[in-house]
């Protein structure tokens, strides 16, 4: 597995980076931040969906208990705002889902 910087952000006067891990079959991990970005959805509704269990975490980052997520989970996301625009509720969607 290799380990690439994509860029650096000051956050409060704190130095964070965003990374992303690739594997052979090429799947990124994203950050919260980065998830929500594109994905269209906002860190909050993220949360939101960890807590409930629509999404889950790959991984975090003992150092700075950032949260990282996959390709997989950008795509659950697509699939669920779709799902979202069909006026299906949360409890429908996780009953689609699995």
């Amino acid at each position: 597995m290799l380990w690439s910087v994509v860029y650096t952000y000051s956050l409060d006067g704190e130095q964070a980076i965003a990374v992303y891990m690739e594997s052979a079959m090429e799947n990124k991990i994203y950050l919260i931040k980065d998830l929500a970005r594109l994905s269209g959805q906002t860190v909050y509704t993220l949360k939101y969906y960890l807590n409930i269990g629509l999404i889950k975490e790959v991984g975090r980052s003992p150092e700075t208990t950032f949260r990282y997520f996959n390709d997989i989970t950008l795509e659950r996301l697509k699939r669920i705002r779709e799902l979202r625009r069909e006026n299906k509720s949360i409890a429908e969607i996780k009953e689609l889902l699995g």
